[in-house]
Formats: C-alpha cells, sequence, structure tokens
C-alpha cells in the first residue's frame, strides 16, 4: 500500500480518483510509462538542447535551468540551480545562465517529498516507486512546506551528473578518446592529454542523443565548489531593474483589467445589483456578477475601481451575519472544556502522573492571521476557442489548472500556466480563489485577456488565515523539577480540511489533521509520558497555510510553557531546555552555540533582558535568544535575536541567513500588531493602517549562526518564524513578571518604544 503525507493526498489522491472515474485502469504498465527521472535529452523546437528536464543548452552555451518551483524571495531560483551547477560543473554567472519556471508540467517536476512526506532518497520499495508515478501523473507541482531544497538536493544533483555525463560522452566520441581521459571544468570538457577544450554549447547537439547513466556517484562534499558558499541571488540583477515579473506585471497585447468586490461576510452572495451607474462610465467595459463577488472589467485598473466604487451592491450574509470574535473565543473554550476528538500521541499513563504529581496546568489563545504579501492577489486568464492560459503569482500551477477546469465547460484545447515570481507567498498563494474570478471574468470577454487584482481591502478581507486557537496545557513535574507527564489539548480549525474544502473534490483533514498539532506532538524533549491531542472546531472562517502553519501556535505555546516549567522548578530557562534536551548531541551542540553566541550566562547588558526558545521544524531546528528592554509604560525594544539554525547540510548561507532574518521580522509583526477579528459576520481589519507590520525603526540587529554539519538537509524558509514568539514573550516575563498567554502583543498594552 502506498503510504503518502496528506498533504499529497488531498492532491493525488483526488487526481487518482478523477483518473478512476473516467474509466483509465491503472495498472503497472500504465504507470511504468511515468517518466519520474527525467534524464533523457532531446532538441527542442526552438533548436535549443535539453539535457535532462532542468537543462537546456544553447548552441552558444548559454545555460537554462527549469526550476518547477516558485521564487517567492527565499532564493530558490539560485538554490536548486546551485544543486544542478554543482554536478554539471558550471558557474553561476548572472549572464552565463538564466532561471525559467517551466510550463510543460512534466511528472518528475512534481515535489514528492511533499506529496508522499519523505525525501526522494529514503522512498524506497514499491509502495514509494507508485506513489512517485501516480503524483507524476499529477503532476503535483508545488512550493511549499519548506520542502524544496529538500526534494531536490539529491535529484538535481543526479540530473547536472547525467548531464554532465552526457557531454564528455559527446567530447569522448568527438575525440575518439576513453572517458577517463576528460574532465568537466566550468563549462568546458578538457582533454587531459592536450589540453584541447570543448564548450558545451559546441557539444550540446551530441550530448542530447546519449544516453544518460542514472547511478553516476555524486561529489563528497568536501570537493564541493558551489554548495555551501554564499553565491549571489539570481533574481536579484532583473529586480533591481524593475524588470523582473511578477504576476501583477503581466501586460498582454489587448489585455484589459479588473477589480473584485466580494460579500464581506464568509458564504455571502450577491442579493441585488445595480452595475447601470458603473457600466455607463468611460472606459468600463462589462460587470459581471459571479455570485459570491462582482468583477468590473476596463481598459485599466484604475478605471476598474472607479467603477466598483459606483456600484450598489446588496450582500447576503449567507446564515453568518451573527458571527464575532468573542463568540469565536467561546466556541474554543467550549471545545477545550469537551472530550477531545482525536489524539496524536499518547505515551505513558498520563492520567496516573497528574493525578499524584505536581501539576502545572495554564491556558493559552492565539488569533487568527492574515498573510498580508506584499503583491495582493491576481490573476491573468485568456479564453479562446476552448483554450485557457493563465499567468499567476502562484505557489503551484495546479491552482491554476484547478481554476480553470472548475469554470470552463470545454478546454479542449487544454490549460497553460504561466508560473511568476511572487511578490510573498506564505501559504496564500496555493490556493486558487484569485484563478476562479479570473477564469470567470475571461469567461465573459472569451478572446480577451483579463487582469483581475484584488484591491488590498479585498486581500486583507478575503485570506485564508491562520487558524485561532486555544490550547490547555498539563504537566507534572518529578522530585528534580523535570517534566514527568505532559499533556497537551488544543481547540483549533483543521487547516488541511479547509484547504481541501476548498480547492479539491474531496475533503481531508479534520481531528486527524497532523497540522493541528505540529510543534506539539512529538518533542525533542525528554519527557517521558505524553499526551498531546485536538478538539477541532468548524467554523466559517477559512483557514489555510500560514508560514509554518500548526508550528506558529503550537511553538508560542509549547515553548512558553516550557518556560513557566523551569520557573516553577526554581531553574533558569536555559539550563532547563538543556537537561531536556541532555540526550541529544546535535540539538545539545546548538544549544551550546546559542549561549555562546547570545552570551547566556553572562550579564546582560544593563536594561537588557533574555528569553529563549527552541524550536524544531520542516527537518530543521531552530533557537533563538531575544534580548528586550522594556519600560514602565509597557514601550518595548527588541534590541537584538540571536539565531542558531541546524539545517544540515546548507546550500546557500546568505539564503539560509536571509530567511532567518525573514522569519524573525515576519513573526515580530504577528506577534505584536496580527490579529484578525470580526464583527456581524464580516473582517474588521483591512490594510496596513489596521493591519500593521514593524517598522525598519522597530526591527532588531539578527545574529545568524549556522551549524556547520553534512547531515541531509532541512527546510529554512518557515523555521525562523515559530521560535521567535516565545523568545520575546518569555523575557517580557523575565522582565515584569507577567505571563503573556494570549496574542497580540498590543491588545496587552504593549507597543514599540
Amino acid at each position: 500500500m502506498v503510504k503518502l503525507s496528506r498533504r499529497g493526498f488531498l492532491i493525488g489522491g483526488a487526481a487518482v480518483v478523477g483518473t478512476v472515474a473516467t474509466g483509465m485502469a491503472i495498472g503497472v504498465g500504465f504507470l511504468s510509462t511515468i517518466d519520474t527521472d527525467g534524464l533523457s535529452g532531446s532538441v527542442l523546437p526552438d533548436g535549443s538542447l535539453g539535457l535532462t528536464a532542468w537543462i537546456t543548452i544553447r548552441p552558444d552555451g548559454h545555460i537554462t535551468f527549469a526550476i518547477p518551483r516558485t521564487e517567492m524571495g527565499q532564493g530558490i531560483h539560485t538554490a536548486l540551480p546551485m544543486l544542478l551547477a554543482e554536478e554539471l560543473e558550471v558557474s553561476l554567472d548572472y549572464d552565463n545562465v538564466s532561471v525559467e519556471f517551466p510550463t510543460d508540467p512534466l511528472p518528475v517536476y512534481a515535489n514528492f517529498t511533499l506529496a508522499l512526506g519523505k525525501r526522494p532518497e529514503d522512498a524506497h520499495g514499491v509502495g514509494a516507486w507508485v506513489g512517485r508515478k501516480i503524483f507524476g501523473m499529477v503532476p503535483y507541482i508545488a512550493t511549499g512546506g519548506s520542502s524544496s531544497t529538500v526534494d531536490a538536493y539529491e535529484t538535481y544533483r543526479k540530473a547536472g551528473a547525467a548531464a554532465r555525463n552526457m557531454l564528455m560522452q559527446a567530447a569522448a566520441k568527438r575525440w575518439q578518446m576513453p572517458m577517463s581521459a576528460l574532465y568537466a571544468e566550468l563549462g568546458e570538457i578538457v582533454n587531459r592529454e592536450t589540453g584541447e577544450r570543448l564548450g558545451y554549447g559546441a557539444l550540446a547537439a551530441d550530448a542530447a542523443t546519449m544516453t544518460p547513466e542514472k547511478n553516476l556517484a555524486l561529489k563528497d562534499p568536501k570537493d564541493f565548489r558551489l554548495i555551501g558558499t554564499s553565491t549571489p541571488r539570481l533574481d536579484i540583477p532583473d529586480k533591481v531593474r524593475g524588470a523582473a515579473m511578477f504576476g501583477i506585471d503581466t501586460v498582454l497585447p489587448d489585455m484589459l483589467f479588473a477589480a473584485v468586490v466580494q460579500a464581506p461576510v464568509f458564504g455571502g452572495h450577491v442579493k441585488n445589483l445595480d452595475s447601470s451607474k458603473a457600466e455607463g462610465m468611460p472606459h468600463v467595459h462589462k460587470v459581471v456578477n459571479m455570485g459570491n463577488a462582482v468583477g468590473v472589467i476596463a481598459d485599466s485598473y484604475y478605471h476598474a475601481r472607479k467603477g466598483m466604487d459606483a456600484l450598489m451592491i446588496e450582500f447576503a450574509d449567507g446564515g453568518n451575519g451573527d458571527l464575532d470574535s468573542a463568540g469565536i473565543s467561546k466556541r474554543l473554550k467550549a471545545a477545550l472544556d469537551g472530550k477531545p476528538n482525536h489524539i496524536h500521541e499518547n505515551v505513558g499513563d498520563v492520567d496516573a502522573l497528574l493525578a499524584k504529581g505536581d501539576t502545572l496546568e495554564a491556558e493559552y489563545e492565539t488569533p487568527y492571521l492574515a498573510h498580508a504579501c506584499m503583491e495582493p492577489m491576481n490573476c491573468t486568464a485568456l479564453y479562446k476557442d476552448g483554450k485557457a492560459e493563465l499567468w499567476m503569482s502562484a505557489q503551484s500551477p495546479l491552482a491554476m489548472t484547478w481554476a480553470a477546469k472548475e469554470v470552463f465547460k470545454d478546454l479542449s484545447g487544454g490549460t497553460v500556466c504561466h508560473t511568476t515570481l511572487a511578490g510573498g507567498g506564505f501559504g496564500r498563494r496555493i490556493e486558487k480563489d484569485a484563478a476562479v474570478f479570473a477564469c470567470k471574468l475571461a469567461a465573459a470577454m472569451p478572446g480577451t485577456p483579463i487582469k483581475a487584482v484584488w484591491p488590498r481591502e479585498e486581500d486583507i478581507r478575503h485570506d485564508m488565515y491562520r487558524p485561532a486557537a486555544r490550547a490547555r496545557i498539563r504537566a507534572t513535574l518529578g522530585a528534580d523539577g523535570l517534566p514527568t507527564a505532559f499533556d497537551y489539548n488544543i481547540a483549533v480549525q483543521s487547516t488541511l480540511e479547509g484547504f481541501s474544502s476548498r480547492n479539491m473534490p474531496m475533503t481531508q483533514g479534520g481531528p486527524k489533521d497532523p497540522s493541528n498539532v505540529e510543534g506539539a506532538s512529538h518533542l525533542p524533549y525528554a519527557i517521558p509520558a505524553r499526551r498531546v491531542s485536538n478538539a477541532t472546531v468548524e467554523l466559517p472562517v477559512p483557514v489555510g497555510f500560514w508560514r509554518s502553519v500548526g508550528h506558529s501556535n503550537n511553538g508560542f505555546i509549547v515553548e512558553s510553557f516550557i518556560d513557566e516549567m523551569a520557573f516553577k522548578a526554581g531553574m533558569g530557562p536555559f539550563e532547563y531546555r538543556r537537561k531536556l534536551l541532555a540526550g541529544n548531541k546535535r540539538l545539545s551542540a546548538m544549544m551550546d552555540k546559542l549561549a555562546e553566541i547570545s552570551g547566556w550566562g553572562t550579564p546582560a547588558p544593563e536594561g537588557v533582558v533574555r528569553g529563549v526558545s527552541f524550536r524544531p521544524s520542516f527537518r530543521s531546528h531552530v533557537a533563538q535568544v531575544a534580548e528586550i528592554r522594556l519600560d514602565s509604560e509597557k514601550n518595548l525594544k527588541v534590541e537584538r535575536v540571536y539565531c542558531v539554525v541546524d539545517c544540515g547540510q546548507v546550500v546557500n548561507p546568505d539564503t539560509v541567513t536571509a530567511q532567518m532574518e525573514s522569519g524573525i521580522i515576519f513573526a515580530l509583526s504577528a506577534l505584536m500588531y496580527g490579529e484578525i477579528t470580526l464583527e456581524d459576520g464580516a473582517v474588521q481589519q483591512s490594510n496596513f493602517p489596521d493591519y500593521d507590520m514593524v517598522r525598519m525603526a522597530n526591527t532588531p540587529d539578527v545574529v545568524v549562526h549556522i551549524m556547520e554539519n553534512h547531515e541531509e538537509p532541512g527546510g529554512v524558509g518557515e523555521p525562523g518564524t515559530p521560535p521567535l514568539f516565545a523568545a520575546v514573550t518569555n523575557a517580557i516575563f523575565t522582565a515584569t513578571g507577567e505571563r503573556i498567554r494570549t496574542l497580540p502583543l498590543m491588545n496587552q498594552g504593549y507597543s514599540f518604544a
């Protein structure tokens, strides 16, 4: 039986169900035709030569890397080419290479780590083989879960090695020499005996006809030339020049623009619409009633917005008009007071130990959070003669494909998806909603490309939010002050259930959704008896993947409670964690390094207080110390954050550092300001003035140390976010004695100094 990750099953399982429903018999014979190696060469229609599915070389030697992961600012369009270039033996000079997100959805481009829940090199046996074939058939091309480098690390190096080997075969044939007499160096094959050189461009046509070797030995890490070095990002020059193309930059001949206004209450719909004034305005072409939203199509976005403002719309609330934040909080608490509906981890006799020990109990609550990407949601769609073509800053072309299938009855011409750079993603751009609106608007004007752009207010009020949550934790401490039992129960909406119900033909998740408790279950701390459960709550507020998903809730709660236990035990919070991690040499080394770089154990500067937090997530480990200043008026200054990260083998250290810094700032904004509230069924926040962000003046110095080892790589896009919450709130407790159990800080009277 194939063991699939839950997130993977949502997409792959649905595709297989759909395929079976149409009568296709899926057997080993059929699956064997699904190419998940992608190492064969080919001559492309434009005359360039494809050496593996990821590498194209022109006769002039220019190399194009096909990278099927969305560049959202995380540096993946440099890190993954580094893996290819390392084994291909080429430099990454900006003028010598280019990077494209491929439009051809080849099976090899699937994200097998995200789909199968394991690294490709660890996916062995019949089940894994079948799983790869199924997800290649979908194909499950997606960027998320901090999985891109994890998924690519061995696969892309093999692809680079295979292409290099094909070029060496071509050179050996041309020179009539054994391959052992040749070597590759900076885009050339060199003859050891004569010193003669042949550039890759001159060899590519012959190389494309060679049979690739699939089991080539890869470089020993000690021989790495690129991997592990700080390499300038390939996307930066175009961004500096303003030449980089994001979804919102899409320009096509005869393109029109659209603005969208949605029902303010979740589940609402258009009850009455008077569009006569808007339709009579110059430059407005059409007003489209889409059921739960209205779009205005015009010659420019400015005119579309003016037309939108002229609409007279009455929305029905869909029965959710009485929903508010106070009521949601009561429902979360009521769920905790009832019985858990799923136990994710149950080790030892927790109840017996809680009944007779020195017990500590606390409750924590966190709010809904918006993504607030700098680039608002947008999508451009063109529908003509049964063919759909879409341009979007999407985390997966599947979002565009799903949208087209939902809207257009005739797709006999297929769907072409252009995935652009994204101005932030954080999980928001895996959803199909923006593409659905663009397709509906394009369907209203066939043959005309329509760019649909959400106003910022729509972006904030109609997000797929990080779930609000309330958790109750109980622990019993032994004679040594360390926990003997740990009981954790959280009331929360299921992220997977929310995502699948909106995007897929089947709904998954619910009580068994592992993201409900990720960051609370299977802790690295030595606690003999553990029970981790959840009480899932069904609410009409749409929830989705948010940077670090459940770790952002559970990380704050667990790491705050670890400090509570340390205080009750009369130990320092750092010492307490070191005792709980004492059996793990790798994690203990991290904490030792954090103590060293932060000066923990030495006197802090006058007026400075420190807090600590440790979080494993996405196959990486991050520990942070926050240094704060706080006055009697609750004016807070986070002066410095020390961050130690162990993500295994590092590809680009600059990217790792940048992602830790980014995750810290992202979390600090949420910690101080992040809160989505509801009144009369509608979100109250609408733009940055009431959904604020950390400004430069309030940004702390960030010191990042990367642990050096050659362990299997982990993700870095998300792990920097979860530790920051508790690192700061634990410092606040040390400074004031006030335990922060509810966020954001602004609701507790705090503000930035």
